[in-house]
């Protein structure tokens, strides 16, 4: 059994899809959600789908004590969903390889430090993109800079906003995250994923 440690720091809406997708695998499970602050949305969303939750401050998180935690659980493979904190070089370390992020624009374009939501979409927008998507990479050192695993298009109407953008590329995310992080797990190559 291939165990998934998810970290988020927001509301949690891919952190949700990605446990429901997973409930009642054979193969993999989510054994727990590490959120970055107490009021992240994510902490109620897992406990109501029976998730145990660990809260780790900037400042712990930063002290490694996320190893002990990830062990306690015996995940073997981090998932970022909307997590916003540097991943400190041990945990790169002893995870390498296997942490995955997603990111909301097609990388290498609008991705490193503080390109994050809204911040992604409103850039995409002002830079008259005509198509954006969503990027699933492996973690290191850099923000957004680990090797790509999977990329989705969606098209940039001249008419969009940063919030009706941010939908279209939501509907990708909650689409493809799930599948693609089992196909990793899974050793597949293929990432054919059924569209919702």
């Amino acid at each position: 059994m291939r165990k998934i440690a998810i970290l988020a720091s927001g509301e949690g809406t891919n952190a949700e899809h990605i446990i429901r997708y997973f409930a009642g695998h054979p193969a993999i499970q989510v054994v727990v959600v590490i959120a970055s602050k107490p009021t992240a949305g994510v902490i109620k969303r897992a406990e109501s789908l029976n998730v145990p939750v660990e809260v780790l401050s900037k400042e712990v998180f930063e002290k490694g004590t996320v190893l002990e935690v990830l062990s306690r659980y015996a995940a073997d493979f981090i998932v970022l969903a909307g997590f916003l904190l540097h991943i400190p070089s041990a945990v790169l370390h002893d995870y390498s390889g296997k942490i995955v992020n997603i990111h909301p624009s097609l990388l290498p374009k609008f991705g490193g430090k503080g390109m994050y939501g809204g911040h992604v979409h409103e850039a995409v927008l002002a830079a008259k993109e005509k198509e954006s998507g969503i990027t699933v990479h492996y973690v290191d050192e850099l923000y957004d800079n680990g090797k790509i695993i999977f990329q989705a298009k969606c098209p940039v109407f001249p008419e969009d906003t940063p919030e009706l953008l941010a939908q279209r590329v939501h509907a990708l995310e909650y689409t493809y995250y799930p599948c693609v992080i089992e196909k990793v797990l899974l050793g597949e190559d293929s990432y054919s994923c059924r569209k919702a």
